[in-house]
């Protein structure tokens, strides 16, 4: 990774402490916090509730370049519209790319994210929800839609997606690429402020919308830290197939605030 990226990732880091420093100031815990970074859970905001994210996604090394690293950052809004509808705007997504090609900042896209809760995993044996993201930015177009499952047991919490999505870029949009994607994640709350689990996310590209690839498999621990209105979980990936284009590891930590 070169020192430039490594300087960023750093700089998030610092960012995300900050946020675990300050969720152990605010006092009472709480559970309305996200427990997974990969995957959805089926809880979403009241309406005239708002929350603020920040994500960091790191991405290193693959087996076609070594030296690969990647720091993806989202700014996103979260508001409860009406009862069981939930809306979010990401402000922007924008990236630092190191590579063997090139390296520089790059901005991805704006977002709009609905979801509708159509049972309360609080209040139902199963809660369920339905996802759609619809992105757009410079020759980038894409929509991503998401069934979300969530169990609760006792101190378990147990949550899986499937995901289709599409997207369109380059030059008049005129490279396609269709996604599906399943996820899993299970957590355990050690205490009213700590959570421990896992995430694993296997997926299958289509380039062009026809033959799929080989299936890209990777999954890891996760640490959720919740106290007032502030919280902060992080995740590590590692990839267990041999996809040489896909990044060997990626670390994800979101930092949120609920006000």
């Amino acid at each position: 990774m070169s020192k430039r990226a490594l300087s960023i990732l750093s700089l998030a880091c610092r960012a995300v402490a900050l946020g675990v420093a300050g969720s152990f100031l605010g006092g009472v815990c709480f559970a309305d916090e996200r427990h997974f970074t990969f995957v959805y859970e089926a809880t979403i905001e009241e309406p005239g509730e708002f929350e603020l994210e920040s994500w960091v996604t790191g991405q290193i090394r693959k087996g076609s370049d070594h030296s690969f690293s990647e720091a993806d950052f989202r700014h996103e809004i979260e508001f409860g519209v009406i009862d069981k509808l939930q809306a979010s705007v990401y402000l922007t997504d924008w990236s630092y790319l190191g590579s063997k090609q090139r390296s520089g900042f790059v901005f991805s896209d704006a977002a709009l994210e609905l979801v509708y809760q159509i049972c309360n995993p609080e209040k139902a044996p199963i809660g369920l929800a339905l996802y759609e993201e619809i992105e757009g930015g410079d020759q980038i177009f894409g929509s991503e839609s998401k069934l979300i499952v969530q169990k609760n047991v006792g101190a378990v919490l147990l949550a899986y997606n499937a995901t289709l999505e599409a997207v369109w870029q380059g030059k008049e949009l005129a490279e396609r690429e269709a996604k599906f994607e399943q996820s899993i994640g299970a957590s355990y709350e050690v205490n009213r402020c700590v959570s421990l689990g896992a995430e694993f996310v296997h997926e299958t590209a289509f380039p062009e919308w026809s033959r799929a690839e080989r299936p890209l498999i990777s999954g890891g621990p996760n640490l959720s830290i919740h106290t007032g209105n502030w919280w902060t979980t992080f995740t590590t990936l590692a990839q267990f197939t041999r996809a040489r284009d896909e990044p060997d590891f990626q670390l994800r930590a979101i930092v949120g605030y609920s006000f």
